[in-house]
């Protein structure tokens, strides 16, 4: 069987070949699935996707007149997938239960050091020589509040680089987190995380409970000279109310690696288009704000996790096993 896989980065590229290397063969494409790219998968019974592909019910209906039977998600998150109608059609769709924590919390990391410490800022600056130190103060961490929402695996391991930081941690979760709870986190309302944090951190999935988690009332509830991060979806944040609090002067940093709108923009090259999304226009025009494109999970360790455990969906597949990586049961 050959398996088609779509929205393939070009680092990503060999690391599928290399894993599918002795069980399939495996064609790659940097497009992403579509309603205008669903067509290529005629003929292809396996077809693997990126969470910036789109499998609505028309791109599902086209994939299953066109034979395909297997959708193998390389990601954990699955809100791009219709699954109701991918089990209408008799679709088997899989995806990454899990992968390497620390390439997002140490991303995340990355993000709130970055907008506190003025870093991208700073580098531009010395770019031209310029090496003024005029808004670049930025705050010690140690000491300070970070409020984790969500305390699984990746909220656990941000929260123990935050204990290494000497800093008070706060959670809120639908469970607590043993190993959270040993690094000295207190679990209260989102509310008062939101109050108290210096630095709010989003670990969470985007489901319609959580959609717009961060709105106008929860922004409005955060300290003035905040941290915001989110490297998780971006639909956990109303962007708008976001943009409507920075035009007041709000927040020390916001860094975002997701955005709500993503899809048909991040991992593509749009240097030379306008870009018609107003409100990420506006977004990225903030000093205080840092926008990167969705790349908390690409390290080779955590790519590397991601395509094993495609491949060994696809094997499940072949041969009949069933895994927790199956989202629609095996028909």
């Amino acid at each position: 069987m050959e398996v088609l896989a779509f929205g393939v980065q070009s680092d990503e590229k060999p690391l599928i070949e290399k894993a599918f290397e002795g069980h399939h063969e495996v064609r790659c494409l940097d497009v992403f699935l579509n309603e205008d790219t669903a067509p290529i998968a005629a003929g292809y019974e396996a077809v693997s996707t990126s969470v910036n592909c789109a499998l609505g019910h028309r791109v599902l209906q086209t994939l299953a007149a066109g034979g395909s039977q297997l959708i193998a998600q390389r990601s954990t998150g699955f809100n791009n997938i219709d699954l109701k109608v991918a089990e209408r059609l008799g679709m088997t769709v899989a995806r990454v239960s899990s992968y390497s924590p620390h390439s997002v919390a140490e991303f995340a990391w990355a993000l709130g050091l970055a907008v506190n410490r003025r870093i991208v800022r700073a580098a531009t600056r010395t770019r031209d020589f310029d090496f003024r130190l005029d808004g670049l103060m930025g705050r010690d961490m140690h000491g300070r509040t970070a409020g984790v929402l969500g305390t699984g695996k990746i909220g656990e391991a941000f929260s123990r680089i935050a204990h290494g930081f000497g800093m008070n941690l706060l959670g809120w979760d639908i469970a607590q987190n043993p190993a959270c709870v040993e690094l000295g986190m207190k679990y209260v309302p989102k509310e008062r995380l939101l109050a108290e944090s210096d630095l709010v951190t989003l670990h969470v999935p985007l489901m319609p409970q959580t959609q717009h988690l961060i709105d106008a009332d929860a922004l409005r509830g955060m300290k003035d000279d905040a941290i915001l991060v989110n490297s998780s979806r971006g639909g956990l944040i109303d962007t708008q109310a976001l943009v409507a609090e920075l035009r007041e002067g709000r927040f020390t940093g916001v860094g975002l690696d997701v955005y709500e709108a993503e899809a048909g923009l991040f991992f593509l090259d749009k240097s030379l288009e306008a870009i018609e999304d107003d409100t990420l226009a506006r977004l990225v025009t903030f000093p205080n704000v840092l926008v990167t494109s969705h790349q908390a999970y690409y390290t080779e360790d955590a790519v590397g996790q991601i395509v094993d455990a495609t491949v060994t969906n696809v094997l499940d597949y072949t041969e009949g096993r069933r895994s927790e990586n199956v989202l629609v049961p095996l028909i």
